[in-house]
């Protein structure tokens, strides 16, 4: 991937507020990085495998997050 993601504290705080609604039997700091680690693992052979779906998915995000916005 062009954009090297580093964990940081903001996102495993919101990963673990997103477990305890969804799992919260996981809602653990440790099950949130393994969950980020993941889906950086994933998006990294996206990139690899794939990386036409992956600028589709990253485009969608980012229109959806701007209509959110409004």
């Amino acid at each position: 991937m062009a954009e090297s993601y580093e964990l940081n504290e903001k996102d495993i705080a919101s990963i673990v507020r997103y477990l305890k609604i969804h799992e919260p039997g996981n809602a653990t700091r440790e099950r949130a990085i393994a969950l980020l680690e993941d889906l950086r693992a994933g998006a990294d052979a996206m990139a690899l495998n794939n990386p036409d779906l992956l600028e589709k998915l990253q485009k969608e995000l980012k229109e959806n997050k701007h209509s959110s916005e409004e």
